[in-house]
């Protein structure tokens, strides 16, 4: 069979005269190049790139996300039962082969798929990869373990932070919010996150019609959606957008208007500069990638707002004119996001936070310049380490004397005080059911 060449090694030419192979084949490759060298990845950018040309339907995507998701959110879990049953235990240098012991076994374990098809399936993707042929007997021989001591390993179970979370991570967060705490933010991530969704009207009004609920902190949270997003009422005209309730916080947070100008830094792809564009506000959208701007100009073009987009370094940006406030939504290694970007807690490493925390610190300190006096700069990231987040602000604080904390009010984030730090920061956490974000806000002195 023709292959294909790819960053975790060369693959199968889509196979789709076999049901559900390429759905797993798509998944098991997004797997392989994310635990491979393709780690910069996100989830959804890999199985787009495992996808292409495989032309999935809408079923077979769906499936394909479905264990790949599945598959990184048990990671842990899933490492422990292979290994138990390998005679050398599980070869973490082999990504293609853990990939695809994982994804079978979660399927057997964790989904509702035929155990056959599970392992069939498997069996066929060894046998047609030039780099997995010679093992498709081990791949049998550990599925096919795994499926009669399904009822011995469930048993088992496991522990949310000790087993199913990477050591550094579940270290740091025991230091941090201590073992309790940091027991139920690893619960959090397995349970995964609801959708939430930013409406342009009132919130109330689009929960009743899409049969959601209003959050307080004036996010509307969804049930189970069964249709397509883009199916939904309220979604071809722009009335409302996805955005998770804890990431909507800090734009709001600046309380801009009309007449204001805002300049939000790391804008991509989006959300925020939606809800300042959509509070009246001028905007100038700040951002590095251009794959990620074209994203936010469809998003923008979809909900009719305008603003003025710059492709560039945020280091590099100048304006004559000074701002009324800056959102500096900073990159990170986006721990606050793993309930429900599960590939995040082992895909990052604590090499990427230190390179991390160097340019949040610049770019902090370029977001201060573009400030006029009087005006507010909110500083936020989707992390739970406290270096990317309380750490930064303290250090901001204490290099620039023109700057000032504004504690976050109670009723700004829908009367719920647990969500706001002893220093009048915004700090949230998976088991608070939103993702793990930082905010503080920060007045210029006039």
């Amino acid at each position: 069979m023709a292959t294909r060449r790819n960053a975790a090694g060369p693959t199968p030419t889509i196979d789709r005269s076999i049901a559900g192979l390429a759905a797993r084949q798509v998944a098991h490759q997004a797997v392989a190049d994310l635990l491979g060298k393709n780690r910069a990845f996100a989830l959804e950018d890999a199985l787009a790139q495992a996808g292409r040309g495989a032309d999935l339907d809408a079923a077979d995507a769906g499936l394909a996300r479905a264990i790949a998701t599945a598959t990184f959110r048990r990671f842990g879990f899933l490492r422990r039962a292979l290994a138990a049953r390998m005679t050398q235990g599980l070869p973490e240098d082999q990504p293609r082969l853990v990939a695809l012991l994982a994804t079978g076994a979660v399927q057997i374990l964790d989904l509702n798929v035929p155990d056959h098809a599970a392992v069939d399936l498997a069996v066929r993707l060894a046998k047609g990869d030039p780099y997995l042929q010679h093992l498709a007997g081990l791949v049998n021989a550990v599925l096919r373990r795994v499926v009669r001591e399904r009822a011995e390993i469930l048993a088992a179970g496991a522990d949310p932070l000790a087993d199913n979370t990477p050591d550094w991570l579940a270290r740091r967060w025991r230091a941090t919010y201590g073992p309790e705490a940091a027991a139920r933010i690893a619960a959090a991530h397995l349970h995964g996150a609801a959708l939430d969704l930013t409406p342009r009207g009132d919130a109330a009004d689009w929960a009743e019609r899409l049969g959601g609920v209003a959050l307080p902190t004036g996010s509307i949270r969804l049930p189970e959606i069964r249709a397509g997003i883009a199916d939904l009422p309220g979604y071809a005209e722009g009335a409302w957008w996805v955005q998770d309730a804890a990431a909507a916080i800090p734009a709001r947070l600046l309380g801009v208007g009309p007449g204001q100008r805002v300049a939000d830094l790391c804008a991509a792809p989006g959300g925020k500069t939606a809800q300042l564009a959509a509070a009246g506000a001028a905007i100038v959208a700040v951002d590095r990638s251009a794959q990620r701007l074209e994203r936010l100009r469809q998003n923008l073009d979809r909900l009719g707002l305008t603003v003025e987009i710059h492709a560039g370094d945020a280091l590099s940006f100048d304006e004559a004119e000074s701002f009324d406030a800056v959102l500096l939504d900073a990159p990170c290694s986006a721990t606050g996001t793993i309930r429900r970007h599960p590939d995040v807690a082992w895909t990052k490493s604590e090499g990427d936070r230190l390179r991390l925390e160097g340019l949040q610190r610049r770019l902090l300190d370029k977001a201060a310049t573009l400030v006029k006096p009087g005006g507010h700069l909110v500083y936020c990231t989707c992390s739970l380490e406290p270096e990317e987040g309380e750490t930064q602000a303290a250090g901001f604080l204490g290099r620039n004397a023109a700057y000032e904390r504004v504690p976050v009010r109670p009723d700004e984030v829908g009367g719920r005080s647990e969500l706001i730090d002893g220093n009048g920061d915004l700090r949230t956490l998976p088991s608070h059911d939103l993702d793990g974000f930082f905010a503080s806000r920060l007045r210029r002195r006039g």
